[in-house]
């Protein structure tokens, strides 16, 4: 098969290329020319199957990637003007609550902080946070940036100050009756203050980059008639370095891939770089658990490094 640059793809490249209905998995390495599969596959689906580019959504994780993809898309296709769908996750959940936050009782011009601002805000409002075993006399800010990690990563599982709540009342403790006090008075400790810390972003008229994907997520489960417009308008959806997705990432793309279920995931176990942030190849697992009739292309000729670097690795 010719690619309309005029390069040729082989054959399990062909094969992921011109898959279209149903869930799809390529495994591929680094060097395998995954890059140029998605975006002749993007290119592939818009011109063969009546589709207009707001049809397709196509996920990266940084948006040196999103751009560069958009970049290899465009001389594909005829001349003209395209609105994409390529975006970071962040980007696509950003530019969706820009236009339904009011939906769950959040401004549509809302603020995006960063982990700096976060850290201001907290110390800004210090006395306003429920701290004790978190806030050390000589030194009452010590664990701010801690805290906002430890936040993070909740979000990145899904986790409201109400789940974490939940979760301290029911957790069970090892030790004796001092220890086991004293540990639960720690995690309440954190709920209220992941509690707190969300009301004042709320007061503040803004989100983080966990709220992103955390009130998406909310606005997908408690708004079906948004949800039921967004798996209308993306007929595919296409997924870079799946293997650094977290959970929250992979539920949202569970709930945009509805019934269709025609979602392309691109994934290489062995490049997990998110890991510090809940991704790992349990997700690919999980995947094929989720997806069982997923066809499956392994990408193995490497393009990028020559034979003696291949023979060591």
């Amino acid at each position: 098969m010719m690619d309309t640059k005029g390069e040729e793809l082989n054959a399990a490249q062909q094969a992921a290329v011109t898959h279209v209905d149903g869930p799809l998995l390529i495994v591929a390495g680094a060097g395998t020319g995954k890059t140029t599969v998605l975006t002749r596959r993007y290119a592939h689906l818009l011109m063969t199957q009546n589709l207009q580019p707001d049809n397709l959504l196509a996920l990266t994780f940084t948006d040196k990637a999103a751009g560069e993809m958009e970049d290899r898309v465009l001389p594909l296709l005829p001349t003209g003007a395209y609105d994409f769908w390529i975006a970071t996750f962040h980007g696509f959940c950003q530019r969706v609550l820009e236009h339904h936050a009011l939906e769950i009782g959040l401004p549509n011009t809302f603020r995006l902080v960063t982990p700096t601002d976060g850290w201001l805000l907290l110390k800004r409002r210090l006395a306003d946070l429920p701290l004790d075993h978190y806030r050390p006399l000589g030194n009452p800010i010590k664990f701010l940036r801690a805290l906002l990690q430890h936040f993070s990563r909740a979000k990145d599982e899904g986790i409201t100050p109400v789940h974490y709540d939940a979760f301290v009342q029911q957790a069970t403790c090892d030790g004796d009756e001092a220890a086991i006090q004293g540990e639960r008075k720690r995690l309440q400790e954190l709920a209220d203050t992941y509690g707190v810390y969300q009301c004042l972003l709320r007061e503040e008229g803004c989100l983080d980059f966990g709220d992103l994907i955390l009130e998406t997520l909310r606005l997908f489960r408690e708004r079906p008639a948004v949800l039921a417009h967004y798996q209308k308008q993306f007929r595919f959806i296409m997924v870079d370095e799946f293997q650094d997705t977290n959970w929250a990432q992979y539920e949202l793309l569970k709930l945009l891939a509805g019934s269709r279920r025609n979602l392309t995931v691109v994934g290489d176990d062995d490049q997990a770089i998110y890991k510090f942030r809940g991704a790992s190849l349990a997700n690919i697992l999980q995947f094929r658990h989720d997806f069982p009739d997923a066809k499956t292309v392994a990408l193995t000729e490497n393009y990028r490094s020559r034979r003696e670097i291949l023979d060591v690795a």
